[in-house]
C-alpha cells in the first residue's frame, strides 16, 4: 500500500495527507487521518512555541511572587501529568507493537508524533510551578493552546468514532478476519482519553490562579479584579462587569473606584523613565563617565540629571525626551503594533470571504453548491470578525496604557525640573504657560498613542486595497485612487482655513473670557458704579464676533462633509464608470461591485486619518520641542551654597558676587552672622536687600565668593505663598501637630483674634493664592509657618511691611526681637522700619547692590554716613508713630553728638503729633485685639487658651467648623442621568423649524444612499446590458444623479445642525451673561467662586459652541446609518427582524450600562485632574520657599499622589469605552453572522441583495459602536447646559431700572440728606445681623466721618447706602425717598463713591474713566486736571487712548486711586462716599485726594469711612461704629472733650490727645 505514496507527507504516515474529494467536493466533508494527526496538531504546538516567549516575559515582570498550591494548579499539574503519560505511552505502545518483528509497519508520524506532543506538555508541565513560583496568574498563551488543541481535535473526533463503527461492523459480521484490530482498538481509547484531558485543561484554563502571598505592592480591600482575572476574563473585560453594574445601579463616587495597578503608579513608571532619561543626559556630555546604577532611588524617591549640566562638561546638544520614551515605553508599543497588524490583515480577509459567498448564492440558480460551504463561509466571516475584535480592543487598551504612562512620566518629570529651574528660566516663561507643558502637552502625547500605529497602519491598509481592487477591476481602479489623492490636498486647504477660523475664534474666545474674568472679579465695582450694561455690551459685541467666525468654520466643516459623504461615492462611481467604458468586455457582476465597495470602504478610514494623523503628528513635534526646552533649562546650582560646619558662624557669605542672570545684581557682599544673633539688613528701596537673601537661599547665581549656611533653613518671603489648605495646614507645612507649640507661635505671631474671626477657626479653608486673606494675615501666616518650623536659620524678607505698626511691635517683641520665640536662633531680618533697629545685634546698609557700612545702631549713628541719611529720610515720610520717634530719640541722644539727627526726630515728631496713621482698630498690643483690657487679659488669655482646647468642645465643634469653613461651595459634580427639561431647554435654544429640518435632511439622504446602492445591484443584475451601450450610459447617469443628491443633502444637513447649534449656543450665553451680571453681590458672588463662573464662560460655553454641535451632527449621521442598515437586511432577508429584537435589547443594555458609568468616571476625571494643575501652578509660585525649606520631596509625592489619583478616575473610563467596545462588536458580529446565514440558507437567489445585505452588515459594528460613543458624547456634553440652566435659578438683585423712576427730578438728590430709619442689615440669609437698627440723620452738604474697629460694620453701611446689601429691617431715606423703591441703576448712578481698592479694568483710560462715552473729552481733561493727573497723562503717547494693563498693572497704586478720583469727579453728585484705602498709601496722593475733595466737594454730602483718625477731625460728625450699632455720634470736638468716649481713647491711642 505503502509504494505508491508520493509527497513526503504521505510517506512520513504512510498514508495520504490530502485528498481533495474527500474534503472539499462533498456532501460529507472530512480530513484524512494523517492530516488530522499531524497538521491539527502541530499547528496548536507550533504557535506555543511561537509565542512561549510572552510567557517569559511575563514572569520577568511581575511584581508577585508566591502563589500557594491550590485546587486549580495542582489539578492541573495531576491533567499535565496524565497527559505526558500517555503521549509516553504511545510512543512506548508504537515501538512495542509496530514494526521489527509485528507485520505493521513503523512509520515516522508513530515516533515523532508522541514526541513532538510530549515535549510541548513537557513545557508546559514546567510552567506550572514557575507561574506559581512568580506571582503569575494567568496564561494567555496556554489558554490559546489548549483552545486551539481541543477545537482541532474536534474532527478527529468524528473520524475515531466512524472508524470504530466500521471496526465493529467487521466484527459484528462473524466472517473469520484476518486482521488484527488491537493496534487501533489502543489509539481509539488512548486519543478519547487525552481528548477528556485536552478539555479539562482548557476548562482549568479559564480560570486564574490563586492570590500570591508576596506582593511588591500592599494589595487593598479596594485592588483592581484586572489583577488576579483569568486571560478569558480579560479579553472579554468580564472583570469589569461589577464596577458596570454598580455604575448603573447609583452614580459612582471616589469610593467606588479600584486602586492602581501598580504597573501604572508613579512609583513604577519613574524610575524605568528617569533611568533612560539620566542615560541618554549622559550621552549628550562626553565629559562625564560616572556610571550608575540602575533606576536610583534616594529615599525612594526618583532623581533626575540636570541636562543644562555643569559648566564643565561639553555639551553636544539638548537631551531629548523622545529616546528614554521610547526605551521606556516601546516594548508595550510594539506589541500592539504587532495585533494591529494582525487586525488589518484580518481586516481583507471580509470581503475575500464576501465574494465566496456571493458566488454561492450566483450558483443556487445553475449549479448549487452543498449547503455546508455556505454555513462555513458564514462561520468564518464571523470567526473573521470576532477575532478581530478581541485583538483590537486589547491593542487600545495596550496603546492606552502607553499613552497613560507617558503621561505620567511627563508630568513628573515636569514637575520635578520646575521645582529646580534657575531664576533666568523662570523669567522666560510664565507660570500659566508652564503649567500648559503639563495640561496641553503631556496630555497631546497621550490622545496620540492611540493613532500612532497608523503611520504604518495606513499606508499598509491602502496597498493591500488596491491590490486586491486591481484583480477586481484591473487598471480602472487608478481612477478612482487619483480621486481619493486629489481630494485629500482639496481636504487640507479647507482644513487650513478651519485652522486659520478656530485661532481668530480662539482670540476672540480669550478677549471675551478676560473681559468676563475682569467683570467678575470688579463686579462689586461695577455694581456700585451702575457700569454693568457698558460691560455687558462689550462682551455680547465679542460674542457676536466669535459667533460668526463659527458660522464660518461651520460652512467650511459641512463643505468637508460633503466631500466625505462624497468621496466613497465619487471614487466608485469613478472607478465603474471607466471600467465598464474603457472596454466593451468589461462587464459589472455582482461579486467584482460588492467586494470593490468592501474594499472602498476599507481603504475610507486610512484616508481620513492619515492627514489628520500628519497635523497632530506635527502638534505634537511643538510639544517635544517645548518639553525638551523646559527639560533642558537651566537649573540652580546646588552647590551655589556650601554647607561646612567647621566654619565660626552658622551664615556668612564671604566676597559673593551674584547676579539674577543678566548684570550683576550684588557685589563685595561681606556679611556674617553669629550664632543666636539677629542681623538687619536696611537700603532703600531696591538697594538689594531681597537680594542677599535669596544669595543665602541658593536663589541667585553666584558669580563669586563664598555662601555658607550650617543648619535647617526657615524662610518668609516678601510676599507670602499661601497653599489652598486649611490656617492650619499652612502653619504646620508638614510637619507634626503639636498642640502646645502651636498655640504659642499663633498667640505670638497675633493671629489669633484672626483665627476666631475665620468661620472655622484654623480649620478654614484658605481659597488658591490666599484669596480670602488681608495681606497682614498671609504676611502673619507666613511667619507662624517658618516659627512652627523650629529652624536653625532665619531669613526674614521684610515680614513686617504689611502688618499694622502696633501688631508688628507686638511680632518683634514676640518672635524675631531679643526676648521673643526665635531669641535663640541665627537670624536676618530685612526690614523698612527704623523703630526695631536699636534693639538688633548688628546692622548691614547696603546702597546700590554693595554694603555700604556695617555695625552697631550706636557705632552707624555716630558714622553720620549712609545710615544717618536713611534714618534722616525714614523720618521726612512721616509714616512712624510718635511712641517710636521718642524710642529712637532716646537711643541716638545716648549716643551723643549727633545734633542734626535729632533735629529731624524733633521735627518728625511735631509732625505725627499732627497727622497720627494709626488705625482706628487702635490696638496697642495684641491682647486687645481680643477685646480685653490690658488688665486682665493675661490671666484670661491663658484661660481661654485652655477652654480653646477642651477636648469636650473640640469635638463638637469641628464638624461644625468643617462645614463651616468651606467658604467656596464644593462644585457639583453631578450624578445620575440629565433631566429631559435640559434636552427641552436645548431644543427650545434650537428652534423647532431647524430641529425638524435636521431629521428631515437626514433621512432623505439616507434614502438616497440606499437608492444609488439598489440601483446598482439592479445594473449588476441586468443581463441586456452587454449588448446596449445605451442601456449602460443610462444606469451609470442615473447612477451619478444619485450621488449628486447625497452630496447636496449632506451638506444641506450639516449646515442647518450647525447653524441650529449655534443659534443655541448664542441663547444660551446670552441668557447666562444676562443672569450672572444681574447676580446679586452677597448672595451669590461671595459664594461662588470667580474660577467657577469662568469656567461656565469659558469651557461649557466652548462645549455648546464646538462639542455639541459637532457631536449632534454625528449622532444624525449614525443612527440614520443603523437604521437604514436594518431596512437594507431586512429587505433581503426579512426573517431577520426576528433576530433584530433580541440583539437590539443586547445593545440597550450595553449601551445604558456604559452611559451610566462612563459619563460619571469623565466626570470623576476631569475634577481629579484640576488639582495636579492646580498643585502645580502653586509649587512652580512657592518653589524658593519649598527649596528654602527643603520639602522638594514631599511636595514631589504630593504631586505623584495627585497624578495617581487621576489615572484611578482615568484608567476605569479607559477600560468602559474597551468593555463597551468588545460587548457591542459582537453585537455586530451577531448581525454579520445572521445576515449571511440567512442570506445563505434562506434560499435568496437575488445575488445583488445579498451582497447589499452583507456588506451593510459588516459596517454595521463601526456604526454601533460610534452611535454609543455619540450618545454617552451628548449625555456629558448636554452636563454643561445643565450647568448653564443652573445659573439660571442665580440669586438676582432688584430691577436696574423702574418705570416710576421716570418722575425722578433730573438731579436728584439735590439736598443730599441722608437719614438711616432703625436700619438692620445681614450679608445673606441665615447669617447674623451686621447692622442692628441704625438710626442717624445727617443735613445735606455736611461732611460725617465713620469709625469703628474692624467688623464694626463701616463698610456695611456703605454697601447698604448702594443697596449692594438689601435692608433686613428699617430704611434707608435720601432727600425724603426711600431708596427701597427706586430702580438700582437710579440711585447707583445718582450716587458718587470713590471705592478702597482701586479697581481698573483693561481697556482704554478713557473706557476707565466714562465707559458710556456720554462725557465730552473737556469734562475729562478737567477731571484729570482736578485729580493731578493731567501732566501724567498728557505725557503717555496715546493720551486718553492710553491701553489699561489688567487690573491696572501698568499704572502705580496712587495713580489708580486718583483715577478713581477723576470718575468721582466726572460724576459729581450730591453724595460722595469715600471708603479710605486701608494701607496708607503714600503720603502724597492721599494728601491730593483729600484736597480735592474738600475743594471740589463742598457743597456736597461726603460720608468718610476712616482707618486714621487725622482726616475726619475737621469733619462736621463723627459716627462710632460697635457691632453694628452707634455708640456715639456728635461732632468730633464734643467727644474729644469727653474722656469717657471711646472716639477719645482712640484718638488717644493715636496720640492726638
Amino acid at each position: 500500500m505503502a509504494e505508491d505514496i508520493g509527497s513526503p507527507m504521505d510517506r512520513f504516515c504512510g498514508s495520504t495527507f490530502w485528498n481533495a474529494t474527500e474534503t472539499w467536493y462533498t456532501n460529507n466533508p472530512d480530513f484524512t487521518p494523517c492530516f488530522e494527526q499531524t497538521a491539527l496538531v502541530w499547528m496548536p504546538c507550533a504557535f506555543y512555541w511561537a509565542f512561549v516567549v510572552f510567557d517569559f516575559y511575563y514572569l520577568k515582570a511581575s511584581l508577585d511572587r508566591n502563589i500557594p498550591w491550590n485546587k486549580l494548579s495542582v489539578s492541573k499539574m495531576l491533567v499535565n501529568l496524565g497527559l505526558l503519560v500517555i503521549t509516553a505511552l504511545d510512543l512506548i505502545m508504537a515501538l512495542v507493537k509496530k514494526g521489527g518483528d509485528s507485520e505493521l509497519p513503523l512509520y515516522d508520524l508513530d515516533v515523532w508524533g508522541p514526541i513532538i506532543k510530549f515535549v510541548t506538555f513537557l513545557l508546559i508541565f514546567i510552567f506550572i510551578p514557575l507561574n506559581r513560583k512568580y506571582g503569575v496568574q494567568t496564561s494567555g498563551c496556554q489558554f490559546i493552546f489548549w483552545f486551539l488543541l481541543t477545537v482541532l481535535s474536534i474532527p478527529r473526533c468524528r473520524t475515531e468514532v466512524r472508524a470504530a463503527a466500521d471496526r465493529s461492523k467487521i466484527d459484528d459480521s462473524q466472517q473469520p478476519s484476518e486482521s488484527d484490530f488491537s493496534w487501533e482498538e489502543y489509539m481509539y481509547v488512548s486519543f478519547f482519553v487525552s481528548f477528556t484531558l485536552y478539555c479539562c485543561m482548557l476548562l482549568l484554563n479559564c480560570f486564574a490562579d490563586g492570590q500570591p502571598t508576596q506582593t511588591k505592592y500592599q494589595r487593598g480591600e479596594n485592588e483592581i479584579p484586572e489583577l488576579s482575572a483569568s486571560f478569558l476574563s480579560r479579553i472579554t473585560y468580564q472583570w469589569f462587569d461589577k464596577m458596570a453594574l454598580k455604575g448603573y445601579r447609583n452614580p459612582l463616587e471616589e469610593k467606588h473606584l479600584w486602586d492602581l495597578r501598580p504597573q501604572d503608579s508613579c512609583s513604577e513608571v519613574m524610575p524605568i523613565f528617569a533611568y533612560h532619561w539620566n542615560q541618554n543626559v549622559r550621552k549628550n556630555y562626553k565629559g562625564r563617565s560616572k556610571t550608575e546604577p540602575k533606576a536610583q532611588f534616594s529615599n525612594g524617591n526618583v532623581t533626575f540629571e540636570n541636562p543644562h549640566g555643569e559648566k564643565t562638561g561639553r555639551k553636544k546638544g539638548m537631551a531629548s525626551i523622545m529616546p528614554p520614551i521610547y526605551k521606556s515605553f516601546g516594548g508595550v508599543f510594539l506589541f500592539g503594533a504587532l495585533m494591529k497588524l494582525i487586525t488589518d490583515t484580518l481586516t481583507f480577509a471580509q470581503p475575500q470571504v464576501l465574494s465566496l459567498i456571493i458566488g454561492f448564492v450566483e450558483d443556487q440558480r445553475t449549479d448549487p453548491q452543498p449547503e455546508w460551504k455556505g454555513i462555513l463561509f458564514s462561520v468564518t466571516l464571523f470567526v473573521l470578525a470576532a477575532a478581530q475584535t478581541f485583538i483590537l480592543g486589547q491593542y487600545f487598551h495596550r496603546m492606552f496604557i502607553v499613552g497613560l504612562r507617558i503621561r505620567t512620566a511627563l508630568i513628573n518629570a515636569i514637575y520635578r525640573k520646575a521645582l529646580r529651574i534657575s531664576n533666568a528660566t523662570k523669567k522666560e516663561s510664565t507660570v500659566g504657560e508652564i503649567v500648559n507643558l503639563m495640561a496641553v502637552d503631556a496630555q497631546r502625547f497621550m490622545e496620540l498613542t492611540t493613532y500612532l500605529n497608523m503611520i504604518w497602519s495606513a499606508p499598509l491598509q491602502i496597498g493591500l486595497a488596491l491590490y486586491f481592487l486591481w484583480q477586481q477591476l484591473g487598471p480602472s481602479v487608478l481612477a478612482g485612487l487619483a480621486v481619493m489623492i486629489i481630494l485629500i490636498p482639496v481636504n487640507g486647504v479647507i482644513a487650513s482655513r478651519i485652522k486659520t477660523y478656530q485661532i481668530r475664534q480662539m482670540k476672540y474666545k480669550d478677549e471675551r473670557v478676560k473681559l468676563m474674568n475682569e467683570v467678575l472679579s470688579g463686579i462689586k465695582v461695577l455694581k456700585l458704579y451702575a457700569w454693568e450694561p457698558s460691560f455687558e455690551k462689550q462682551v455680547l459685541d465679542i460674542r457676536d464676533k466669535e459667533i460668526a467666525t463659527l458660522r464660518s468654520t461651520a460652512y467650511l466643516n459641512a463643505s468637508t462633509s460633503f466631500l466625505w459623504s462624497c468621496a466613497p461615492f465619487l471614487v466608485s462611481l469613478v472607478t465603474f464608470a471607466t471600467y465598464v467604458l474603457t472596454s466593451e468586455a468589461n462587464q459589472l457582476s455582482v461579486e467584482k461591485v460588492f467586494v470593490s465597495l468592501a474594499l472602498f470602504d476599507i481603504m475610507k478610514i486610512p484616508l481620513t486619518v492619515l492627514p489628520m494623523l500628519t497635523v497632530d503628528i506635527a502638534e505634537t513635534q511643538v510639544s517635544v520641542k517645548r518639553i525638551n526646552k523646559f527639560l533642558n533649562s537651566e537649573e540652580l546650582d546646588p552647590n551655589s551654597v556650601l554647607h561646612d560646619s567647621s566654619k565660626p558662624h552658622p551664615m556668612s557669605i564671604e566676597n559673593g558676587e551674584f547676579s539674577w542672570g543678566d548684570e550683576i545684581t550684588l557685589r563685595n557682599i561681606n556679611i556674617e552672622v553669629r550664632k543666636s544673633n539677629l542681623v538687619a539688613l536696611v537700603g532703600t528701596v531696591g538697594s538689594g536687600k531681597s537680594s542677599v537673601v535669596q544669595a543665602f537661599l541658593g536663589e541667585m547665581e553666584k558669580l563669586a565668593g563664598v555662601v555658607n549656611t550650617v543648619g535647617k533653613m526657615a524662610y518668609v518671603p516678601q510676599q507670602a505663598w499661601i497653599q489652598n489648605a486649611t490656617v492650619r495646614d499652612n502653619i504646620l507645612f508638614g510637619q507634626q501637630y503639636d498642640r502646645k507649640r502651636y498655640n504659642k507661635v499663633i498667640d505670638a505671631c497675633a493671629l489669633r483674634a484672626d483665627i476666631d474671626i475665620l468661620s472655622a477657626g484654623d480649620l478654614t479653608e484658605i481659597g488658591e493664592k490666599g484669596i480670602n486673606l488681608s495681606g497682614g494675615q498671609k504676611q502673619r501666616i507666613s511667619l507662624a509657618r517658618a516659627v512652627y518650623c523650629d529652624a536653625d536659620l532665619y531669613l526674614l524678607d521684610d515680614p513686617l511691611s504689611a502688618v499694622d505698626s502696633h501688631v508688628g511691635k507686638h511680632i518683634f517683641e514676640e518672635v524675631i526681637g531679643p526676648k521673643g520665640l526665635l531669641a535663640r536662633k541665627s537670624r536676618i531680618l530685612v526690614t523698612h522700619g527704623v523703630t526695631f533697629l536699636p534693639q538688633v545685634d548688628s546692622i548691614y546698609v547696603l546702597k546700590m547692590g554693595e554694603i555700604s557700612e556695617s555695625g552697631t545702631f550706636d557705632q552707624l549713628v555716630k558714622n553720620k554716613g549712609a545710615f544717618a541719611d536713611f534714618i534722616i529720610q525714614h523720618l521726612q515720610d512721616g509714616n512712624a508713630e510718635e511712641e517710636e520717634l521718642n524710642q529712637i530719640k532716646r537711643q541716638i541722644s545716648s549716643t551723643g553728638d549727633v545734633p542734626e539727627l535729632l533735629g529731624s526726630v524733633e521735627k518728625a515728631i511735631k509732625l505725627a503729633r499732627t497727622e497720627s496713621l494709626s488705625d482706628s482698630i487702635s490696638v496697642t498690643s495684641a491682647d486687645s485685639l481680643m477685646g480685653t483690657g490690658s488688665g486682665g487679659s493675661l490671666r484670661r488669655r491663658t484661660r481661654r487658651q485652655n477652654s480653646h482646647d477642651s477636648v469636650a468642645s473640640a469635638a463638637s465643634l469641628k464638624k461644625k467648623q468643617e462645614v463651616e469653613g468651606k467658604l467656596i461651595e464644593t462644585e457639583k459634580s453631578q450624578t445620575g442621568g440629565v433631566d429631559f427639561a435640559v434636552y427641552k431647554h436645548y431644543i427650545k435654544s434650537v428652534g423647532i423649524f431647524l430641529s425638524v429640518a435636521t431629521l428631515v435632511l437626514n433621512f432623505v439622504f439616507q434614502a438616497f444612499q440606499i437608492g444609488s446602492n439598489l440601483w446598482l445591484t439592479k445594473w449588476a443584475n441586468d443581463e441586456n446590458v452587454g449588448n446596449d451601450t445605451g442601456l449602460r450610459d443610462m444606469y451609470l447617469g442615473v447612477y451619478g444623479a444619485f450621488g449628486f443628491g447625497q452630496g447636496v443633502l449632506a451638506y444641506a444637513a450639516v449646515v442647518v445642525v450647525y447653524m441650529g447649534g449655534f443659534k443655541a449656543a448664542k441663547v444660551i450665553h446670552n441668557e447666562l451673561l444676562y443672569v450672572i451680571i444681574r447676580g446679586s453681590v452677597c448672595r451669590f458672588f461671595d459664594v461662588t467662586p470667580l474660577g467657577r463662573l469662568l469656567n461656565s464662560f469659558s469651557g461649557d460655553m466652548e462645549i455648546v459652541d464646538e462639542e455639541l454641535p459637532a457631536t449632534l451632527d454625528s449622532f444624525m449621521t449614525f443612527i440614520w446609518m443603523v437604521l437604514a442598515t436594518i431596512v437594507v437586511i431586512s429587505m433581503s432577508t426579512p426573517i431577520f427582524l426576528a433576530v433584530i429584537v433580541p440583539i437590539a435589547l443586547l445593545y440597550y443594555f450595553a449601551q445604558r450600562f456604559y452611559v451610566a458609568t462612563s459619563r460619571q468616571l469623565m466626570r470623576l476625571e476631569s475634577v481629579s485632574r484640576s488639582p495636579i494643575y492646580s498643585h502645580f501652578g502653586e509649587t512652580v509660585t512657592g518653589a524658593p520657599t519649598i527649596r528654602a525649606y527643603n520639602v522638594g520631596d514631599r511636595f514631589i509625592e504630593e504631586s505623584d499622589a495627585k497624578v495617581d489619583k487621576n489615572q484611578v478616575c482615568k484608567y476605569p473610563s479607559v477600560i468602559a469605552n474597551r468593555w463597551l467596545a468588545i460587548r457591542l462588536e459582537m453585537v455586530g458580529n451577531l448581525i454579520i453572522l445572521f445576515a449571511s446565514l440567512f442570506a445563505v440558507l434562506g434560499g435568496q437567489t437575488d445575488p445583488g441583495l445579498v451582497g447589499l445585505s452583507v456588506s451593510y452588515a459588516l459596517q454595521v459594528t463601526q456604526t454601533l459602536n460610534w452611535l454609543v460613543r455619540m450618545s454617552s458624547d451628548i449625555e456629558t456634553n448636554i452636563v454643561s447646559v445643565e450647568r448653564i440652566k443652573e445659573y439660571g435659578e442665580t440669586k438676582q438683585e432688584a430691577a436696574w431700572e423702574l418705570e416710576q423712576d421716570k418722575d425722578k427730578p433730573k438731579h436728584w438728590p439735590e439736598e443730599g440728606r441722608v437719614e438711616f430709619q432703625n436700619f438692620q442689615v445681614r450679608y445673606r440669609e441665615g447669617l447674623d445681623l451686621v447692622l442692628r437698627g441704625v438710626s442717624f440723620n445727617i443735613t445735606g452738604g455736611e461732611k460725617v466721618g465713620i469709625v469703628g474697629r474692624t467688623g464694626a460694620g463701616k463698610s456695611s453701611l456703605t454697601l447698604a447706602l448702594f443697596r449692594i446689601i438689601e435692608s433686613a429691617g428699617g430704611r434707608i431715606m435720601i432727600d425724603g425717598v426711600d431708596i427701597a423703591g427706586m430702580g438700582l441703576h437710579m440711585l447707583r448712578s445718582r450716587l458718587t463713591i470713590i471705592p478702597q481698592d482701586p479697581v481698573l479694568f483693561s481697556g482704554s483710560l478713557r473706557i476707565n474713566l466714562d465707559p458710556f462715552e456720554i462725557k465730552t473729552d473737556d469734562e475729562i481733561w478737567k477731571a484729570l486736571e482736578l485729580s493731578h493727573l493731567k501732566s501724567f497723562v498728557k505725557s503717555l503717547t496715546a493720551g486718553l487712548n492710553h491701553e489699561i494693563a489688567e487690573g491696572g498693572e501698568n499704572l502705580s497704586v496712587g495713580q489708580r486711586q486718583l483715577v478713581c478720583l477723576a470718575r468721582a469727579l466726572l460724576r459729581k453728585t450730591k453724595l460722595l462716599v469715600l471708603d479710605e484705602a486701608t494701607a496708607a498709601v503714600d503720603l502724597e496722593t492721599d494728601d491730593l485726594i483729600q484736597k480735592t475733595i474738600r475743594t471740589e466737594f463742598k457743597e456736597c454730602t461726603v460720608l468718610t469711612i476712616a482707618h486714621r483718625l487725622n482726616t475726619i477731625l475737621d469733619s462736621d460728625k463723627v459716627i462710632v461704629l460697635d457691632k453694628g450699632q452707634i455708640t456715639e455720634f456728635a461732632s468730633p470736638t464734643e467727644l474729644l472733650d469727653n474722656p469717657k468716649s471711646a472716639f477719645y481713647s482712640m484718638a488717644k491711642d493715636a496720640n492726638l490727645v
